[in-house]
């Protein structure tokens, strides 16, 4: 008779996979590299969700190829903030939610905890959003439909109770190449200008002088930089087991940063794919009001002249969607041990988030209507973009360290690096989040 499970299961739970995909210290360094990737790929979902979508098309349809250098930078950020999460779990051997219920007073750890729990079902209600957005341009169900059905992902959940960490790995490799082949396919349909593409990496204060271009700058950062990712990536580097001295740590330190740049370099060109799509289909064509997925996605086949770039475009939403269910519900667990040290079944703590992310869903869609699926989006990044420098302070607190992090701590030019990142990307949010209830 099946039965759910009463405690915590791996892979989702941290205590349970930790240290749970042995590095054999004696492969050559190919075949270790492979070892060591994974925790990078989990952690790019959260840089390719819808939620990114929705800034990326509008960019690319008002401003066409200008704005790529924005998505460059972005990536870069992001980068640098998940390369210092790599360090802090290999070399401390414990998460950033962990670390400040360790370190900080109790009313701090609430605080940050709410932040936290907050940042996940905001992006659990972009995956709701965007997934059942699929559904309806997939398959013609109403939005409100596609949410009831979202509902159901648990049951994946549920089918990987007891699998191993790299089950969840492999899984999620196959929905990034799902988005990153429909991609590929599109843009070779579109035909873009691929030196306007080039010179759009360039970076240029002229075009965010443009009118509405530094908010969409601002809404490219929010989306792509998301905060439980810093949580989640400081936990599941510590599936890989390795030598636990100097050079261990070094060698580790190494091959999941590799891992980490590898995966957000995917990232970001998925994000840039999305931009040079919208870019040579919609602004080279004269449509340069598409802010919208749906609208996107009815606007690629006439333009393209051809229905199969609509149906892989529908496709990338669906897998993008999914994808973040199972970092959704790793991150879930992360915090929720790390800052209350308290465990629940997976499944439980799947029902949460998603329960949680449901309600505003179905209010928002009886409130605005199917078509207002575009704004819920933005506003759930607007969440993100709120909750993010929470995230990132105590995160270069503890790497800069040193009785924490000993000779791994962050030098001079880190600090100042990672210090001045902070300061921008707060002021940004802060702007972003005025202007968007302005």
């Amino acid at each position: 008779m099946f039965s759910l499970p009463r405690t915590a299961t791996a892979p989702f739970c941290p205590s349970e996979v930790k240290g749970s995909v042995a590095v054999d210290p004696g492969l050559l360094f190919l075949k270790k590299l492979l070892r060591y990737a994974g925790p990078g790929l989990l952690v790019s979902v959260g840089y390719m969700d819808p939620g990114n979508w929705a800034t990326d098309i509008e960019a690319g349809s008002k401003f066409g190829y200008g704005l790529l250098f924005v998505v460059l930078l972005a990536s870069l950020t992001a980068m640098l903030l998940q390369t210092l999460c790599v360090r802090l779990g290999v070399v401390a051997q414990t998460d950033l939610a962990r670390a400040c219920r360790e370190r900080y007073s109790p009313a701090v750890n609430r605080f940050l905890w709410l932040g936290a729990e907050l940042a996940i079902v905001a992006c659990d209600l972009a995956e709701v959003l965007g997934s059942a957005l699929a559904l309806h341009l997939l398959f013609g169900v109403s939005i409100p439909v596609g949410i009831a059905i979202t509902a159901f992902d648990t049951l994946l959940v549920l089918g990987l109770q007891g699998a191993g960490f790299r089950r969840v790995e492999a899984i999620v490799l196959g929905l990034v190449l799902t988005i990153a082949g429909c991609f590929a396919v599109e843009l070779a349909m579109s035909q873009p200008n691929w030196f306007g593409v080039a010179m759009g990496f360039v970076p240029s204060f002229e075009r965010l002088q443009q009118p509405g271009a530094l908010y969409l700058a601002i809404g490219i950062v929010g989306a792509t930089v998301m905060p439980h990712n810093l949580y989640l990536h400081t936990s599941i580097v510590q599936t890989r087991l390795s030598a636990r001295n100097e050079a261990g740590r070094r060698e580790a330190v190494r091959f999941c940063t590799i891992d980490a740049i590898v995966s957000l370099s995917l990232a970001l060109l998925v994000n840039a794919a999305i931009m040079v799509l919208a870019a040579s289909a919609f602004n080279s064509n004269g449509h340069r009001d598409v802010s919208d997925i749906g609208d996107a996605y009815r606007l690629i086949e006439p333009v393209v002249g051809s229905a199969f770039a609509a149906t892989l475009f529908g496709i990338a939403l669906l897998a993008s969607g999914q994808s973040s269910t199972f970092t959704g519900t790793i991150a879930g667990q992360i915090i929720m041990e790390g800052f209350l040290d308290l465990k629940i079944p997976c499944w439980q703590r799947r029902l949460i988030t998603r329960g949680l992310a449901l309600v505003p869903a179905f209010i928002g869609v009886w409130w605005f209507g199917e078509s207002g699926v575009g704004k819920m989006l933005v506003l759930s990044q607007v969440v993100l973009s709120f909750q993010l420098p929470f995230a990132i302070w105590p995160l270069i607190r503890f790497t800069s360290d040193r009785r924490l992090m000993g000779g791994f701590a962050n030098g001079p030019v880190m600090k100042v690096t990672a210090w001045g990142l902070f300061g921008v990307i707060s002021v940004a949010n802060v702007w972003l989040v005025a202007t968007v209830f302005q």
